[in-house]
C-alpha cells in the first residue's frame, strides 16, 4: 500500500523491462528478458561472460531496437530514436568514455551542453556532481592524469549531470584498485542515500552482495533467477558453510559420519580441510562438537554465510566462458 492509502503498485515502477529479445543473425543474444526496477531500488544484473547482459543494458538506454517486447520508463515507451525517456537514464559504460585532452571540468562542461545544460545550472550542476565523486579538487586537472580509479570516478559524474532517475553502470570497477573501488562504492551508496535507482552489472559476487536489494540472474540471454537477496539465498540447500582444519585427511567412514548429522547437506575435502555445507548456521556447532568426540583435532575452523558466487555457480554452471 503506498502512503496515500492506495494499492497503485504501477506508481512505484520506474522501469519495466517485458519479454524483450534480440538476435544477431542465428544467435539469440537476449531470449525474452523480463524484470522491473522500483523507484528507489538497486538491481544486480549479473551473469556470465555472453551471457546478454551487456545487450539487454543497450536496449534499455535506446542504444539496440529490441526484436520483440517492450521496455517502458517512468510511463514513457523507450525507443531508438529521438526519447524523453532516454533523458531519464544516465549511462556509465564499461569502457570510459571521457576526452583525455580536456580537464575533469572541460569533460562535464561539454557532455552538460549536449545534455542542454547551460550557464548557472550547468556550473552548479559540475561542482554538485564533481563534489559527490570526490573530483573537486582536480577539476582543472586534465583526464589523462587520472587514474583508472579516478576517470572511472569522472564517468559516473558526466552521467550524472542532468539528474536521471535512472543511473546503469556497466562493470564500473573493472581495472580499478582496492582503493578507488571502495570510493566509487561511497559514491552509490550516497546515491542510494539519495532514493536514486540504480541498475548494476559486475562480474563481482561481493560488490552486486554489498550494493543490491534485488537481483537479476541472466544466461544465454534468459533470466535464470529475479528475486531478492534473501530468497536466492532459500535456492540452496546449504544456507551457511563450516570450514573444519583436522589434523590429518579424513577417512571415508568419517566423511559419511559427518553426512548424516543432522542439517548437514553436503561434504566435500580437501586434504585435511572439510567444507561442510549446512541448512542453518546452529548446526555448525553439533557438527564440531561430534567432530571432537570421534577423536579428532581440530586445528582450525570458520563459519561463513552461503555467497551469492556458490549460488551463481549453482545456476549457471562452472565452465569457463571465454
Amino acid at each position: 500500500m503506498l502512503p496515500d492509502g492506495s494499492n497503485n503498485t504501477e506508481a512505484t515502477v520506474l522501469l519495466s523491462v517485458e519479454q524483450i529479445s534480440k538476435s544477431y543473425g542465428a544467435r539469440k543474444a537476449v531470449d525474452g528478458v523480463s524484470f522491473q526496477v522500483q523507484r528507489g531500488q538497486t538491481v544486480g544484473l549479473i551473469g556470465p561472460n555472453g551471457a546478454g547482459k551487456s545487450t539487454t543494458v543497450s536496449m534499455i538506454c535506446g542504444l539496440l531496437r529490441p526484436d520483440g517486447g517492450s521496455i517502458v520508463l517512468d510511463g514513457e515507451t523507450m525507443a531508438q530514436g529521438a526519447s524523453g525517456a532516454k533523458r531519464k537514464i544516465g549511462f556509465v559504460p564499461q569502457d570510459l568514455a571521457l576526452y583525455e585532452d580536456l580537464s575533469a571540468l572541460e569533460n562535464l562542461k561539454l557532455f552538460g551542453a549536449l545534455y542542454g545544460l547551460k550557464g548557472a545550472p550547468l556550473k552548479q550542476r559540475c561542482e554538485q556532481v564533481l563534489a559527490l565523486v570526490n573530483l573537486s579538487d582536480r577539476a582543472t586537472e586534465h583526464a589523462a592524469s587520472f587514474s583508472g580509479g579516478m576517470k572511472r570516478r569522472l564517468n559516473i559524474a558526466a552521467a550524472l549531470l542532468h539528474d536521471p532517475q535512472l543511473l546503469i553502470l556497466d562493470e564500473p570497477t573493472v581495472g580499478v584498485d582496492p582503493q578507488s573501488r571502495n570510493a566509487i562504492f561511497d559514491t552509490l551508496e550516497a546515491l542510494q542515500a539519495q532514493g536514486r535507482s540504480l541498475i548494476y552489472t559486475s562480474h563481482y559476487m561481493e560488490e552486486v552482495e554489498r550494493l543490491a536489494d534485488h537481483i537479476v540472474i541472466i544466461d544465454h540471454g534468459k533470466v535464470l533467477a529475479n528475486e531478492t537477496p534473501a530468497a536466492l539465498y532459500q535456492r540452496l540447500p546449504a544456507q551457511a558453510a563450516l570450514e573444519v582444519q583436522l589434523a590429518h585427511e579424513p577417512s571415508a567412514a568419517l566423511l559419511a559420519g559427518v553426512q548424516a548429522l543432522d542439517g548437514v547437506t553436503a561434504v566435500e575435502h580437501a586434504g585435511a580441510t572439510l567444507n561442510i555445507g549446512l541448512s542453518a548456521g546452529p548446526h555448525a556447532a553439533p557438527v564440531l562438537a561430534w567432530l571432537a568426540a570421534q577423536g579428532q583435532s581440530l586445528q582450525h575452523f570458520a563459519t561463513a554465510r552461503t555467497s551469492l558466487e556458490n549460488i551463481f555457480l549453482n545456476l549457471t554452471g562452472r565452465s569457463l566462458r571465454d
